[in-house]
């Protein structure tokens, strides 16, 4: 009889669904399952959403689970293992110890990261910017997210807030969801997509019908993604020229759609290249729906020396 394989665990508990995935210590996804994520219900509710969702791979997966690492939205103390600040789309969530009743549920060490900080975990460790060394994660989705890889590592800044260019101001004088003004996600959002498209025609469409009319050549569902690829572009050039990050990796939702907005991106990057004269490189993320579990489950694997890697 062989011994049952090491794996870490890796979770993101989202809005909608909670991913959970078995990787192996190269990061091999073994075995995946998606659950509902119960976040009308609280806290304990959607912990044990993911719990349940991970024990029924472990059984029809035998292994020995060395530890689990957890990507949420919101913002995460990394250190204590708890979300300290959540939209009000998730009930009793902000305040919750994530780690702790991971490990009391598991007997296993338990990690905590934010969404998109686990995102761009996974991209670099397994996806379209595997083994760089300086890169910028941002995601387009429902609002911007962002993180930052520098020198090989995660770059958290002292407050936990480095890479946040969803809520870099500059963008125009729309109200964000923040509390700001003019930040990117005014312009770059699911949310703001279909924003402006409603104030250029009055109708009323989710971001998903919008890019459907800009692939059937509907001008003013074309101008909101031309806007928004510029918009993108300008952040990664200031990006680019505060930090000489000239790579980037975009993923979420409405990053389905770049064909949309890719020829936007790249004319507005031409137009005023980083002063460095190297060139801004932007690339797709290639992990999809797992990026986050992946990205969540290397932070373990680090955590834990299993391995080699972020």
């Amino acid at each position: 009889m062989t011994d049952s394989p090491e794996v870490v665990a890796g979770v993101d508990i989202g809005g909608t669904t909670t991913q959970v995935v078995l990787c192996t210590a190269q990061l091999d996804v073994l075995d995946r399952t998606e659950v509902p994520t119960p976040a009308s219900e609280g806290g304990t509710a959607m912990l044990d959403a993911a719990l349940s969702a991970l024990r029924l791979l472990l059984d029809r997966t035998p292994a020995r689970l060395l530890g689990v690492g957890v990507g949420a939205a919101g913002l995460v103390d990394v250190r204590a293992g708890r979300i300290l600040v959540a939209s009000d789309s998730f009930r009793d969530w902000a305040g919750f110890e994530v780690t702790a009743g991971v490990q009391q549920a598991l007997g296993v060490p338990a990690f905590l990261d934010n969404d998109v900080n686990a995102f761009l975990r996974g991209e670099v460790a397994r996806g379209a910017v595997a083994g760089e060394e300086n890169v910028l994660g941002m995601t387009l989705g429902t609002g911007v997210g962002g993180a930052l890889w520098l020198n090989g590592a995660l770059y958290e800044g002292p407050r936990g807030a480095a890479g946040e260019i969803g809520h870099v101001p500059g963008f125009g004088e729309l109200p964000c969801t923040c509390g700001g003004r003019g930040h990117l996600e005014t312009l770059a959002s699911g949310r703001s997509v279909a924003a402006r498209y409603g104030e250029r025609t009055g109708h009323a469409r989710t971001a998903r019908e919008v890019a459907e009319a800009a692939r059937s050549g509907d001008p003013d569902a074309q101008a909101v993604y031309t806007a928004l690829g510029r918009g993108v572009a300008r952040a990664l050039l200031i990006t680019a020229g505060l930090l000489d990050v000239t790579t980037c990796v975009i993923g979420g939702g409405v990053s389905r759609s770049w064909a949309l907005v890719e020829s936007a991106v790249r004319e507005t990057l031409a137009l005023e290249p980083p002063v460095s004269g190297h060139p801004v490189r932007v690339l797709p993320a290639r992990l999809g729906g797992d990026a986050v579990a992946i990205g969540a489950a290397a932070r373990a694997r680090a955590e834990l020396g299993v391995g080699a890697g972020v």
